[in-house]
């Protein structure tokens, strides 16, 4: 019998099975990509270098690449209005009010957390921007968001840990033991991993499918007297929005949820 040699594969079916080999949530190198799919080598850099500038994949400073933006926004699940958005402003600033703290909310880009924020002073909510992130290693909100990451996404920060000061977590095992308690209590503390003196308590928010999308911040003054009542203030807010985010409606009363904050979707570099 002759053996028939496979019809070539379409461009849709080529990048189905570049996309299909995340399934799991890692992230891949060009040669693991091209091993997994059959795929030639130059077909494979080809096909994810599109992918990437359309933010279907993004490619990480280590070459590695994973699932982007756009996939990440296409397979959130949607939820009630108003959306998250719209929400975060209001809720940081009853945070802020309620406990007279310095409150923050903040999204996983890139291993940085991106934020907004509501000061003890009469200006408004801030915007996200891009000069305002925080390293999620090193932050409060960034470890409560982590804490329930993909391991894909914990893996890449861990290799990446910047030292700011003599607590910062320095290395991979030092951050897998810190987002065990986490995962345990539902509660992240920073103390002066950014910068001397500065203390923070963070709780996540949770999507659904029980991924952390999000978290909710207070800046502690002293941490001693204010972590018993920022941790009861953060549980009651973050589970208030986690509610909202996973309620039951029916498909023809949900919204499509933007995740990442509309000045970081714009570029490849803001990937989730």
């Amino acid at each position: 019998m002759l053996n028939h040699p496979s019809p070539p594969r379409s461009v849709v079916s080529r990048i189905t099975a570049i996309l299909s080999t995340f399934l799991t949530g890692d992230s891949h190198s060009i040669t693991e990509i091209a091993r997994m799919t059959g795929l030639p080598l130059s077909t494979t850099h080809r096909l994810t270098a599109d992918l990437a500038a359309w933010q279907l994949l993004y490619r990480a400073p280590d070459g590695l690449y994973r699932i982007g933006s756009t996939v990440q926004q296409l397979g959130s699940d949607v939820i009630s209005a108003p959306a998250l958005k719209e929400r975060a402003p209001q809720i940081v600033t009853d945070l802020c009010e309620a406990t007279g703290m310095r409150a923050r909310f903040g999204v996983l880009a890139d291993g940085r957390v991106a934020y907004i924020e509501k000061r003890l002073d009469p200006e408004p909510v801030t915007s996200f921007s891009r000069s305002a992130t925080l390293p999620a290693h090193a932050s409060a909100a960034g470890k409560a968001i982590l804490a329930f990451a993909p391991s894909s996404t914990v893996a890449w920060v861990a290799q990446h840990l910047t030292v700011f000061t003599s607590r910062t977590l320095d290395t991979p095992d030092r951050l897998h033991r810190a987002l065990g308690i986490v995962r345990l209590t539902h509660i992240a503390v920073a103390h002066g991993e950014l910068t001397p003196g500065q203390r923070a308590a963070a709780a996540p928010v949770f999507g659904c499918g029980g991924a952390a999308v999000a978290a909710l911040e207070l800046e502690l003054p002293d941490l001693p007297t204010d972590l018993v009542v920022a941790k009861a203030a953060l549980a009651v807010a973050a589970r208030g929005l986690s509610r909202e985010l996973t309620a039951d409606r029916a498909p023809s009363d949900r919204l499509r949820l933007r995740l990442v904050p509309e000045p970081f979707a714009a570029s490849p570099a803001a990937g989730g």
